[in-house]
Formats: structure tokens, C-alpha cells, sequence
């Protein structure tokens, strides 16, 4: 796996502070886009403007007009009629936030970013991946309009198909960011055996696996119904005519609420399985400090996050335990990230002569 030529040392700490910016903000809006989803305010703002919107309303007039547009959509009218404008405020003040804040990122990644261009501190490959995240979240502010839309016309809530793409595009984005921060890092190459390459990759895609299902389980309230542990539906493994009562049989995986809840608790049971089996190959083959401390950080990870899961589904996803259960979730995607990249190929060292041309000064 080829690496990124880094600039020099202190523009490579600008950029990597920039990069670490950006995905801690991503996490936040994740965390924010949780809180949101839990509240039931997605769907207070019945119209994308991405520039007149950045402003709140400011008069009770507007405040009234922005009332009777949400009064328009089903959600009111099938689940909150008689809600006052205060009430409405609250559920408005989550979803703007929410908007807000993805603005907020795609000015705190352009601005600096087109400053290190200005700059030519970026190496070609680097400014080919930074472009691609750009684009990755310009197509987010479209996907999230798009997964609004859903809700608007025949329905009380998203489609949890849509809120599932607009999660795990927002996780790529940030793996993506997480994955270069990593790669500016000149860190020595680790020799380790293509097992354990091999079982930190399906780790990670297996934690996306498990990120999107938790997608599902939001999207359907999911985790609001069975709420016992360890029988789901008073068995371990509920019958197959309960699992898969939808035709075709596939829907029962997306649209099932205890098929999607029961495919969630497996996966979780699956990944930490796999955790502990990554984490003791990686002591059995001595790779070093380094590998073996990543992989007993992500059992220890993904053991919390198990558990959190089980708190929120006993207590029926109460906000708090909600977000802790997401916000781990995040951890275990970024330290899966990190053990992938500690595991990759490391680059060459950058050659001087090239970063003082690409910096405009001598060699």
C-alpha cells in the first residue's frame, strides 16, 4: 500500500493539526446528527437552502412561517399535533445545529486547504486524496437533503435506507481523514505476518458492517423494542419464521426490526470474537509494542462499546446512554483505522530536494 509524500516538518504539522481538526468536527457532527435522530428533529426544516439557511429566524414572523412549513409534513400531523412554537424551537435548534455544523466543516477544511495550495505545500498524490474528501462532502450536504426529503411527503420519519448512507458516508469521510493523517506520520516499517494484516482489515470492514446496522437499528427504532439481553424475543436465536416472515427474504434484513436488531447483536458478538483473536496472533507473533498494545486497545474498545449497546437496549435507548454507545462506536472505528495503517506498508521517507522545489526555495 503506497503512502503520501509529506511536506516538510513544520507544514506537516500544519496540515496534520488541520487533518485532526477536521475529524474531531466530524465526530462532534456525527454525535450531533445522533442527538438529532433521537429527538425527533430531523425533520423540523422542510427546505434546504445551504446559504439563506445558515441564518436561524430572527422575528417571531419567521419563527411562525418556519412553524407552518413543519406543520405541513406528516410528522406534525401524525405525531405531534398540538405541539406549541416553543416545543417546535427546541426540535428546530437540534436540526439547524446540525446544519450549522456541517457548514462549519466544509469551511474549516476548504479555507485551509486551499491555503496549503496557495502555499504548494501538498505533494500531488496528497492533493488528489484531499480533493476526493472535498468532494466526498459536497456529496454529503446533497445526501442529507436527500435523506430529509424521505420524510417529508408519505412518511413520519427518514427512510432508515437513506439514513444508513448518509451515516456511513459520513464515517468514510472521516476514515478517510483519520487514514491521511495517519499516512503523514513517518513512522518505520512494522514486519508482521499477512494474517494479521489480513484479520486487521476484516476488523475494520467488519466494524463498518456493524456501524451500518446500528444505522438500520436507528432508522426503525429498533432498539426501542425486545429489549432484553442475552434472548431476543425469548430465544437466543429467534425462529426462522420470525426472522424472515418479509418476501422477498432479503427485505427482512433492512426493514425487520428484529431481524435487523438480531443481525446487530451478532456482528457485535463477531467482532469482538475477532478482536480477541487479532490481539493474541499479534502477541504469539511478537510484531512489537506498537501492533499489540493497538489490538488490546480495540478488544478493550469494542468489550465497552458491547456493553454500552446492552445498557442502551435494557433502558430503551435513553439519550445519554445512546450517544455514549455512538461516541465509542466512533473509537472503535478509529482505532480499527489506525491498526490497519499501523499494519500497511510504510513510504519512503520524502526526498528533500522535491519538497524544497514543491516549497519554492533552494535545495
Amino acid at each position: 500500500m503506497t503512502g503520501i509524500p509529506a511536506p516538510d516538518a513544520p507544514q506537516n504539522r500544519a496540515v496534520r493539526c488541520w487533518l485532526f481538526s477536521v475529524a474531531a468536527l466530524i465526530a462532534i457532527m456525527v454525535l450531533v446528527g445522533g442527538a438529532t435522530r433521537l429527538t425527533e428533529s430531523g425533520l423540523s426544516i422542510v427546505e434546504w437552502k445551504p446559504v439563506a439557511g445558515t441564518l436561524p429566524p430572527l422575528t417571531d414572523a419567521q419563527w411562525t412561517l418556519a412553524f407552518e412549513g413543519y406543520k405541513t409534513i406528516p410528522q406534525y400531523r401524525e405525531l405531534n399535533a398540538g405541539m406549541t412554537l416553543s416545543e417546535f424551537k427546541t426540535i428546530f435548534w437540534w436540526e439547524w445545529s446540525h446544519r450549522l455544523l456541517g457548514r462549519v466543516i466544509g469551511m474549516v477544511y476548504l479555507l485551509p486547504f486551499l491555503f496549503f495550495l496557495w502555499r504548494g505545500a501538498l505533494s500531488a498524490e496528497l492533493k488528489r486524496r484531499l480533493w476526493l474528501i472535498f468532494g466526498l462532502g459536497a456529496l454529503q450536504g446533497a445526501v442529507g437533503w436527500w435523506m430529509v426529503a424521505s420524510g417529508l411527503s408519505q412518511r413520519v420519519e427518514v427512510s432508515q435506507y437513506r439514513l444508513a448512507v448518509h451515516l456511513m458516508l459520513a464515517l468514510l469521510i472521516f476514515a478517510a481523514v483519520v487514514w491521511t493523517l495517519r499516512r503523514l506520520a513517518d513512522r518505520p516499517h512494522i514486519a508482521a505476518p499477512p494474517r494479521l494484516k489480513i484479520t486487521g482489515v476484516v476488523l475494520l470492514v467488519l466494524t463498518l458492517v456493524q456501524l451500518y446496522f446500528g444505522a438500520l437499528v436507528a432508522g426503525l427504532r429498533a432498539g426501542r423494542v425486545y429489549n432484553t439481553w442475552p434472548e431476543i424475543d425469548g430465544a437466543w436465536v429467534p425462529s426462522a419464521e420470525r426472522l424472515l416472515f418479509e418476501t422477498p427474504w432479503w427485505r427482512n434484513l433492512f426493514d425487520n426490526t428484529l431481524t435487523v436488531q438480531f443481525e446487530h447483536r451478532m456482528a457485535a458478538y463477531m467482532l469482538l470474537v475477532l478482536a480477541v483473536l487479532h490481539a493474541v496472533d499479534a502477541v504469539r507473533w511478537r510484531v512489537g509494542p506498537a501492533v499489540i498494545g493497538g489490538a488490546w486497545w480495540l478488544v478493550a474498545a469494542i468489550a465497552l462499546q458491547a456493553a454500552l449497546g446492552i445498557l442502551t437496549l435494557l433502558h430503551q435507548v435513553p439519550i445519554d446512554l445512546a450517544l455514549a454507545h455512538q461516541a465509542m462506536a466512533i473509537v472503535v472505528l478509529t482505532l480499527a483505522i489506525i491498526q490497519v495503517e499501523r499494519l500497511a506498508a510504510r513510504r519512503a521517507a520524502a526526498d528533500p530536494q522535491k519538497l524544497a522545489v514543491a516549497l519554492g526555495r533552494p535545495g
